[in-house]
């Protein structure tokens, strides 16, 4: 059994959905459980519709609700015959007449609590997967809609439920696993769950990736795959080093440190539930179903390149506090740390002597209240306009080859920190940020030359091959946003 994830951009159109299909196909030996997010844009726009009716204005409201109608009769009208075309939307507008009467009432009252938005929100996943569903079964896929709420069971957090796995777990076991066993292709909306008393709740955003991830730990899949529109995860930021590749294979640690230093990968957070379990999970290309893609699992140690990608944060700002006298170096660093924490201000970077230490902040926190207070404490200098250059791999702390490749590679540039053997997979240098691009060309043409043929990294096999079984109904549109990768 394995698990298919599509994001929004994958269910965008009847064209996508088309896509969809023929990449669904071409693993129905492998038994899919099929995962969706709501088409491209809709949850953002049932949330605002949400906002609207908080505000009283419900001609607005009911015409978001007419543009999700029409987009519906437009993906159904291009993907069915008449009589399953009718069947669906009738359904569908069954689901479109509840949440009308639902944002009448937050209209009537004045009041959009978490409940409420979970219920707003829930309809995106509802009609994607239901479309889906029908359209898999037009196309000859012996196929099946499975309420994602009788099977995803949360807590009642509304906006950030929290799944219940022994629920869920049992829930899967008896809903769906019995279904994919026949033959059946079950189709479920990602993102969406209820608690055990059947109220509906979201997992956050990002959720459809969660859902996807826990449903195949919880039926042991052989692998979950994440459909969306880039070839897999970069070697850097295409748009910024377009000899940029694509990494064959990475660790989850690895993807961790990506996201958390700026790369725009599928949260790594989203998939723990898999990657717990050692179930592979692969970012693939509803555009470009033959690309290889990428392969992130719980350890990849000691295969492929050393270093798999550099990620790259801008706008940074660097504090250097210095203690004055010895007698103020006791607790310096707890008081310094204090300030932060005060400020809810996470910090990136970290280099420290006896009494300075010098700390790299994200953009976007309260810089001038953070120097004010800080200088209460010792010496401030604030550094703006930085950028933090995050290069990850395996066992870099380890390596000294890595270290000397990256100084003469920024051998003309100035380089502000360095922090290296805190974590195994990721070594940091804070440069200007006007030199940041130059910077991560330098870099990746030191660490990676010209890529062949071959991606970054190495991994034995492919599941993509196959992607072109359908060729008419899985078109392959080239590239893809790779960007959106990085």
């Amino acid at each position: 059994m394995i698990v298919m994830k599509f994001g929004g951009t994958s269910v965008a159109d009847a064209n996508a959905v088309r896509r969809v299909i023929g990449i669904v196909k071409s693993r129905v030996s492998e038994r899919p459980v099929v995962v969706v997010s709501a088409f491209s844009g809709v949850t953002d726009a049932l949330l605002r519709a949400g906002q609207l009716a908080i505000r009283g204005k419900l001609h607005a409201v009911l015409k978001s609700v007419d543009v999700l109608r029409r987009r519906s009769i437009e993906i159904a009208g291009g993907l069915l015959e008449s009589t399953v075309r009718v069947e669906l939307l009738r359904e569908i507008e069954r689901d479109l007449d509840t949440l009308e009467r639902l944002l009448g009432g937050v209209a009537a009252v004045g009041e959009l609590s978490p409940r409420t938005i979970d219920a707003v929100a829930a309809f995106g996943e509802l009609i994607s997967s239901k479309t889906v569903a029908a359209a898999l079964a037009a196309a000859g896929v012996n196929s099946k809609f499975i309420d994602s709420r009788e099977c995803m069971i949360t807590d009642g957090q509304h906006t950030r439920a929290v799944p219940l796995f022994s629920e869920t777990e049992a829930r899967l076991l008896a809903n769906v696993a019995p279904v994919a066993g026949r033959g059946i292709v079950p189709v479920l909306g990602g993102f969406i769950g209820a608690t055990v008393d059947g109220v509906t709740t979201t997992i956050g955003r990002g959720g459809s990736d969660f859902s996807a991830a826990v449903f195949g730990g919880c039926l042991q899949a052989n692998r979950v795959e994440i459909w969306t529109d880039v070839d897999g995860i970069m070697t850097t930021d295409p748009r910024v080093c377009p000899e940029a590749s694509t990494v064959d294979e990475i660790g989850f640690e690895e993807a961790a440190q990506l996201a958390a230093f700026g790369a725009k990968v599928i949260h790594p957070a989203t998939l723990v539930p898999a990657v717990q379990q050692g179930i592979p999970v692969w970012v693939l290309n509803t555009f470009n179903p033959t690309a290889r893609g990428t392969c992130i699992q719980r350890d990849v140690r000691g295969r492929g390149s050393r270093v798999k990608a550099i990620a790259a944060k801008r706008g940074v700002s660097v504090f250097s506090v210095s203690a004055g006298r010895v007698l103020e170096r006791q607790g310096f660093l707890q008081n310094v740390f204090d300030v932060l924490d005060q400020n809810r201000c996470p910090v990136e970077l970290v280099c420290s002597s006896e009494s300075t230490v010098s700390i790299a902040i994200a953009p976007g926190n309260a810089a001038e209240a953070i120097e004010t207070q800080l200088a209460t404490i010792g010496a401030v200098e604030h550094e703006a306009g930085k950028a933090i250059l995050c290069l990850v791999g395996h066992d870099l702390f380890a390596s000294p080859e890595v270290i000397a490749t990256v100084f003469d590679a920024l051998r003309d540039l100035e380089v502000r920190m360095v922090s290296q053997g805190a974590s195994r997979t990721n070594l940091a240098v804070v440069v200007d940020d006007a030199d940041a691009e130059t910077a991560i060309r330098l870099l990746h043409s030191a660490l990676f030359g010209k890529p062949g043929p071959e991606a970054a990294g190495s991994v034995s096999g492919s599941f993509n091959d196959a992607a072109t079984a359908e060729p008419s109904a899985a078109a392959i549109v080239s590239g893809g946003n790779a960007a959106q990768a990085y």
